[in-house]
């Protein structure tokens, strides 16, 4: 079994954008000849925000490249070594890399993959919060905000993958951290889960702009950016003077034809506030360090980490499309095979 993108999209994406289809019986095995090549059999699959940007044409290439239709999806994973022709791979290892969204994948070159160091937590932690959604939380907010105790910060999606851990993250630097969600039970999630010092559902809010008066009175020192739009507007009237803004994603620019318009930019000049994009893969050498500092907060229970589980390869287009619907409560992971 495995995914195929359908065609391009334009504006909403849906699950008939995609299409699961049967796969003929798979030889798990290296083609002879093939050097440098493993097969892996999928176990875990992250649902990501940006995979949606790679269902779309673009005439100028973007940052990652685009899905091609009639092609299997691939996103980041957890897998298991079948075969190897890899000095660096053995039958057998656990791994986690970008991988086929399909049941076995055949991969050459696999210089972007990381073996797998601690399968005593759970493997699916390696799509979230040992994963990319965690190094992401990390290089941006403890990178390139560059936090310091007493700050005040603010997260949009704060419930999702990334989110989650900027807040915590933010609490154990001794920030004041407030998150914005899409419904009550998220909120309540940030507050007594995460340990947010306070939440709101921006659903609920008329006015994002009074929304942030309330909860930031004296303004925000850092703003991590999930989600751009009427978010960011409101955020910009908000921030303190020397503000910093970490733009890891605008969620709810990726569905538009035409992108919201920005009102308050030259808040940036008159506060003097650095507003920074990242891409974590610029950030690969540190990841090892990432791993060992996150998996011992695992275990002294510093940090805490939410899953939405899908299980099967057949409800994939339906949980990634629920990530633009708000379906989706913390980290979307879907189960191709528990082992």
């Amino acid at each position: 079994m495995k995914v195929l993108l359908k065609n391009y999209v334009t504006g909403k994406a849906t699950e008939s954008d995609m299409e699961v289809v049967a796969t003929e019986a798979v030889e798990l095995k290296v083609p002879e000849g093939s050097k440098d090549t493993i097969v892996l059999k999928n176990l875990y699959l992250s649902c990501d925000p940006y995979m949606r940007s790679r269902m779309t044409k673009h005439e100028i290439p973007s940052y990652v490249p685009d899905f091609v239709p009639g092609e299997v999806i691939t996103g980041q994973g957890v897998s298991k070594v079948v075969d190897s022709t890899h000095a660096d791979y053995k039958v057998g290892e656990l791994v986690c890399g970008m991988t086929g969204w399909e049941e076995y994948s055949l991969i050459s070159n696999p210089q972007n993959f990381f073996k797998i160091n601690h399968p005593e937590i759970p493997l699916s932690h390696y799509t979230g919060i040992v994963g990319m959604p965690g190094f992401t939380a990390h290089i941006g907010f403890n990178e390139i905000a560059a936090p310091k105790k007493g700050e005040y910060v603010f997260v949009s999606a704060a419930a999702g993958a990334v989110g989650q851990l900027v807040g915590q993250f933010a609490k154990l630097m001794g920030c004041y951290v407030v998150g914005s969600a899409g419904s009550d039970e998220k909120v309540e999630l940030l507050k007594n889960k995460f340990g947010f010092d306070n939440a709101f559902n921006y659903k609920k809010e008329s006015d994002l702009n009074l929304a942030l008066q309330r909860f930031f009175p004296e303004g925000i020192d850092i703003y991590f950016e999930n989600v751009g739009g009427a978010t960011l507007d409101a955020v910009l009237q908000n921030m303190r003077s020397h503000g910093r803004i970490v733009a890891c994603g605008m969620i709810s620019q990726y569905n538009l034809v035409e992108p919201d318009g920005i009102h308050n930019l030259f808040q940036i000049v008159a506060k003097r506030i650095r507003m920074e994009g990242f891409f974590v893969s610029d950030h690969l050498s540190s990841y090892r360090k990432f791993e060992e500092m996150t998996v011992q907060y695992i275990k002294e229970d510093k940090i805490t980490y939410v899953e939405d589980i899908v299980e099967g390869l057949k409800n994939a287009p339906s949980a990634l499309i629920g990530l633009f619907e708000g379906r989706n409560v913390g980290k979307q992971v879907v189960v191709v095979s528990r082992e």
